[in-house]
């Protein structure tokens, strides 16, 4: 899969469990200040995420799908999880949308969101929703 301004989308695998975390953490520090404690996001976030994606990324068969995007060089710059069938009235949850803070902006958000839609339909979820900070 091929974004716009040479942004590669794939699929994520075990391997990426580490860069996926340091995005995540990253994100979390810098977005999240007020929603979780600060004594957690300035402590080990990163060990915390780590923990959460390998374990999500090494599951065979999980009903889940996390997409990436890399730069042309294969850094990543963002990534989308979506749990299918997460709940049976609204159907595939989007659990996760996180941008490299430097490239915030720039419409790999939008790419991202496509991408995961085109497999929530291919995988037949009846729905796609997420929730939001207010």
């Amino acid at each position: 899969m091929t974004g716009d301004a040479g942004l590669r989308m794939r699929r994520a695998t075990a391997g990426d469990a580490e860069a996926v975390a340091a995005l995540h953490a990253d994100s979390w520090r810098r977005h999240y200040r007020g929603a979780y404690s600060d004594l957690f996001l300035d402590g080990d976030v990163y060990g915390d995420r780590l923990r959460t994606w390998t374990q999500r990324l090494g599951l065979q068969d999980a009903p889940t799908v996390t997409i990436l995007a890399e730069d042309a060089d294969g850094a990543l710059i963002g990534f989308v999880h979506v749990v299918f069938d997460d709940d049976p009235h609204w159907g595939a949850l989007l659990d996760n949308l996180h941008i490299t803070y430097r490239r915030k902006r720039g419409g790999i958000g939008r790419q991202l969101m496509a991408e995961v839609a085109r497999a929530v339909l291919a995988h037949g979820a009846g729905g796609f929703y997420l929730w939001v900070l207010e």
